[in-house]
């Protein structure tokens, strides 16, 4: 693939987004059974072509310190053959996942005869910014085209080489099957004002997904001139309850913060009913000791846990992607509600509880995309809620909220069978 930096850019822009437009409108009509043996022949070749991606890959790694990359995401952007194996096996298994494009959501026959149907239908065009793993590169296209959606893929700089050799791949594999290779397009310059670009095509582009740090999916929101699917950041919670059972808390505050800190599902706050704080913080505060978490509280948590810091008012928001967590000790569940509605970046909240009435009122009054109970933070994803690979995460209430899967990429539209009939 030709990288475009010397092209007009704003011209390479359009064309591609027109180029995606023409072929969305030829995707949505190919069969389920096509989209399937693409994704599994995509699969297939994949594997088959694990040497070419290597060196494709290698170029990446060779560039990588240049970019300033730690020793953690040079790993990241590292691709073995098991890692695609992963990835082929991930296409195989969204090639299992019902079709979602022209299933009956709903359908009614009015009094006057009328037939009218509820159907899915794709979103069109989506234009996807990610970060450098070249795994998203393919799950990105194989959920888009599965969803009868062209994807236009801006991947970082780091993975250009890893990203191309995908997308070729899965293109060469497309056209076998009646799947236009426009249906998947990766942006082939690096130039970042392309971004800004694409941003403004709106009548070619139905939807952006971010997907990256903060300040990238602040600014396609905040240039972006077709709707955003998005979440800014992930300050999720765990409040232990009167009622909780203390080691299952222990258990699984410690698993929301510690199981992997760079995740946007990951627990940054820790909020605790007094009636439970004395015996629970220490015995919190002792497993997270093991791992070197940093524990940031209130005066009350302070006074418990010798080792804790003072909380400010901006630890109660953050999101710290790293070992440290902010405490809050409340005097009744309406108070760990409040302050958690204040504070949380409505991605997912965990109670952990023996009282039902309790999970109940948490779960009806959190507002945040998911809500556990006595359960991790970390299980709000696509794969664990059995929506398979997911292309994000939603904190909006419009269109699509929570792990966005398959039919998330989907819209609908109503079909209407008369036999001539005219309104009076």
């Amino acid at each position: 693939m030709a990288i475009a930096d010397d092209l007009d850019l704003a011209t390479y822009c359009t064309e591609t987004a027109e180029k995606a437009q023409a072929a969305s409108r030829v995707l949505g009509t190919v069969s389920g059974q096509a989209k399937n043996d693409w994704l599994r022949a995509s699969a297939a070749a994949l594997r088959s072509s694990f040497e070419s991606i290597a060196e494709a890959n290698a170029k990446d790694i060779a560039n990588a310190p240049q970019y300033g990359l730690t020793d953690a995401q040079i790993d990241r952007l590292r691709l073995t053959k098991d890692r695609v194996e992963g990835i082929a096996a991930a296409l195989e298994e969204i090639a299992m996942f019902p079709d979602p494009i022209g299933a009956t959501i709903e359908s009614s026959v009015r009094p006057n005869g009328l037939a009218i149907q509820k159907i899915r239908v794709p979103l069109g065009v989506v234009f996807f910014i990610y970060e450098s793993r070249p795994n998203v590169t393919a799950d990105a296209a194989a959920i888009c085209v599965k969803s009868g959606n062209a994807v236009i893929l801006r991947g970082g700089k780091e993975a250009m080489h890893s990203s191309q050799a995908i997308v070729s791949i899965l293109q060469d594999q497309a056209v076998e099957f009646g799947i236009p290779a426009d249906a998947l397009q990766l942006v082939s310059t690096t130039d970042r004002a392309a971004v800004g670009h694409f941003l403004k095509l709106n009548q070619y582009i139905d939807v952006a997904i971010p997907r990256g740090g903060e300040g990238l999916i602040r600014r396609v929101s905040e240039e972006a001139t077709m709707p955003v699917i998005k979440h800014f950041a992930g300050n999720c919670h765990v409040y232990v309850d009167r009622a909780a059972d203390l080691e299952m808390a222990v258990k699984i505050t410690f698993n929301s913060k510690c199981h992997r800190y760079g995740v946007c599902n990951a627990a940054e706050s820790l909020v605790v009913h007094n009636d439970v704080a004395e015996q629970f913080l220490p015995m919190i505060a002792e497993a997270f000791a093991k791992e070197g978490v940093e524990m940031r509280g209130d005066a009350k948590t302070c006074s418990i846990v010798s080792t804790a810091k003072q909380a400010t008012e901006e630890d109660f928001g953050a999101e710290f992607l790293g070992p440290i967590i902010s405490v809050k000790v409340v005097d009744n569940i309406d108070e760990a509600i409040a302050h958690i509605n204040k504070y949380s970046s409505k991605h997912t909240e965990s109670i952990v509880t023996e009282n039902l009435a309790a999970s109940r009122k948490f779960s009806a009054q959190i507002d945040s995309s998911a809500v556990m109970v006595n359960a991790s933070t970390r299980f709000n994803d696509g794969g664990e809620f059995g929506l398979g690979a997911e292309i994000g995460i939603s904190t909006d209430k419009f269109h699509a909220r929570g792990p966005c899967g398959i039919e998330a990429l989907t819209s609908y539209k109503y079909i209407v069978m008369g036999e001539g009939h005219v309104r009076k």
